[in-house]
């Protein structure tokens, strides 16, 4: 017998996910059940799946768990954070306008901004915690950190910053973003020894402007259009390399995401919109 499970497309940036509320439906293997959903033309197509339920826990409001198009399971997501938020608030689930997450990578702070007559979520800003900029898990190196290292991968070198933000990224800076082949060198690079829980690779200029144009490569998805913990890991890269200061505007190829690196609490906060696509029913995996 066929299940039919009801799903909402969401995006913030461009970073779409499929999002389920596991309040109203069962999904016994997430894993499955993102890979075939996430497909492009077979499936409904997104950079993975989202599941949203009540947190087991009192300290949090809800949980989210994310899957990749892979079917990895990832940390957490800033963009899917604030989606959640929003997907939360108008479909009349919460009416509280600062939500606690929990996720894999501890509890976020969601905090909703809303249109004039207090019905929309304009936009979410999210409490991403301190970002840790040395960890032997996620990073191979004598001490577990990077700082404008030296890389070779493929036919080139690159010089990268580690920083996680609960899931691993490596932030490479170069002249010119659209001049690089995010696909292959993000993709060598992912899987590279360096990164022994594998790792998100972004490729980052800084703009005349003082912007920083980011392109990423998820660990399990591919060239996404934006990631939020990756702009978060972008902007404190920038930070402690002396590129930036700690408020940074990252533009990506989905849209522009605001980051600050709040000096009193050593916290990263990221803002930015997010969208509801399109809704529909989609048939469990078997």
């Amino acid at each position: 017998m066929t299940t039919n499970i009801k799903f909402t497309k969401m995006h913030g940036a461009g970073n779409d996910y499929i999002y389920v509320n596991t309040l109203l439906y069962n999904i016994p293997d997430p894993t499955k059940a993102s890979i075939a959903w996430s497909a492009p033309h077979t499936g409904i197509g997104s950079d993975g799946l989202v599941l949203i339920d009540k947190a087991k826990i009192p300290e949090a409001d809800f949980s989210m768990r994310i899957f990749n198009a892979d079917g990895s399971e990832a940390m957490m997501c800033g963009n899917a954070s604030r989606c959640i938020g929003k997907y939360l608030f108008e479909k009349g689930i919460t009416d509280k306008t600062e939500i606690k997450l929990l996720t894999l990578s501890g509890i976020k702070i969601l905090k909703l901004t809303l249109d004039n007559k207090g019905e929309k979520v304009e936009s979410v800003t999210v409490d991403m915690l301190e970002p840790v900029l040395n960890d032997k898990k996620q990073m191979a190196s004598e001490d577990g950190s990077m700082k404008d290292g030296l890389v070779d991968v493929i036919d080139r070198e690159f010089r990268g910053t580690f920083v996680s933000m609960g899931n691993p990224h490596f932030v490479i800076f170069v002249d010119n973003v659209d001049e690089i082949d995010v696909a292959r060198y993000g993709k060598a690079l992912e899987f590279d020894s360096l990164f022994p829980e594998r790792c998100n690779i972004e490729f980052a200029q800084i703009l005349d402007n003082g912007k920083i144009r980011t392109r990423v490569w998820e660990r399990g998805s591919g060239i996404t259009m934006a990631c939020g913990t990756g702009a978060c890991a972008t902007a404190v890269a920038a930070a402690i390399t002396g590129r930036a200061t700690r408020k940074s505007e990252i533009v990506m190829d989905g849209g522009t995401l605001h980051i600050e690196w709040n000096e009193a609490d050593n916290h990263v906060y990221l803002s930015g919109p997010a969208a509801f696509a399109f809704e529909g029913e989609v048939a469990l995996p078997q």
